[in-house]
């Protein structure tokens, strides 16, 4: 009897060990598509919450001087011509760097009234790239040399300056192209304050010393962001443009403030492929200058991203502008 006892118990072992290992298996299996759909939900209330938010992703921003995007007097095929357009051939030029670079918003300098601003408008959802969102800032003098924006994303806030004036002297003057100031959002959840600038370029003029004005200019434009800065504490601010002064001169120091404080504005250094950073080459003295800036407060450092940012250097680049743009690329999620 016991060796009976052990030949059945002998049998019995595989059995035992079949009926163990499947049970282990289907346990594993069961736990696997418990998984896989526990996964599967929050992989879907991720997409629904994006989607509620709308795009968090890479945000795009072009800076860029368009050269006289306007009526003004021009050599046409040798006459002079009054109130003439931009040509053609350097237009299509402007919109093939502007398209290439694959902007979400464009803030330019330089541009005509709403018909040029509507104009390159449609020549860039021509080309594809649609920016339906608009903001146009008169200039006070110069012929029309405004200040405009396109953007992908709804303009939430605008609070342009145009009246601005100070005095040098006894003679009272405008602050010439005035200051463009748009809060766009990208999603739900982020806000992007954008301040855009053209100071007073560095040709003479009759009213008064030309270094002046624009010293004079860029201490109001630091005023308003002072008062942006005050009213936002941890804004995420951009201010932009053509400042028509180097870094080391009084302008761009005025606008980018106090070092080492809360409210001072870092310059975000770009450079095109070859590791240059100048933005304006002057045909007349033959000389390259950085005169573009994108300056970001301490609230937007942290989403820049400083590997992807450039600047965009084509084929036809003098052809388009006598600058060069600025592609500021970052995270539209607060960091």
């Amino acid at each position: 009897m016991r060796i009976e006892s052990m030949v059945v118990s002998i049998h019995q072992q595989p059995a035992k060990l079949f009926f163990a290992g499947f049970f282990v298996l289907l346990l594993c299996s069961l736990l696997g598509a418990i998984f896989l759909f526990s996964s599967s939900l929050k992989a879907q209330e991720r997409q629904e919450k994006n989607s509620d938010e709308g795009d968090t992703g890479e945000l795009r921003f072009l800076s860029y001087n368009l050269r006289n995007y306007l009526p003004m007097k021009r050599r046409v095929k040798g006459v002079s011509v009054e109130d003439a357009p931009k040509p053609d051939d350097e237009i299509a030029a402007l919109i093939k760097v502007v398209v290439s670079s694959k902007p979400d918003v464009v803030g330019v300098c330089e541009i005509g009234g709403m018909g040029y601003l509507k104009d390159f408008q449609s020549r860039l959802k021509s080309e594809g790239l649609d920016l339906p969102y608009i903001e146009l800032v008169q200039a006070s003098t110069e012929y029309e040399r405004n200040l405009a924006l396109l953007s992908r994303f709804p303009i939430v806030a605008r609070n342009p300056q145009t009246e601005l004036t100070y005095l040098i002297g006894q003679q009272r003057l405008p602050f010439q192209r005035g200051i463009l100031d748009v809060t766009i959002a990208p999603n739900s959840n982020y806000r992007l304050r954008l301040v855009g600038l053209h100071l007073k370029s560095k040709r003479e003029t009759p009213e008064a010393d030309q270094a002046l004005m624009r010293q004079n200019e860029a201490l109001l434009a630091r005023r308003h962001v002072d008062g942006i800065l005050q009213q936002e504490p941890g804004v995420n601010l951009i201010v932009y443009g053509d400042l028509n002064a180097t870094k080391n001169e009084m302008p761009v120091r005025t606008l980018r403030g106090r070092f080492r404080t809360d409210t001072y504005l870092k310059s975000i250094n770009m450079s095109d492929q070859y590791g240059f950073l100048w933005t304006h080459y002057w045909n007349y003295a033959d000389s390259y200058a950085r005169f573009d800036f994108v300056l970001a407060s301490k609230g937007v450092l942290a989403e820049i991203d400083k590997k992807k940012s450039y600047i965009p250097h084509g084929e036809d680049w003098y052809l388009a502008s006598d600058h060069r743009p600025l592609l500021l690329v970052l995270e539209s999620r607060d960091q």
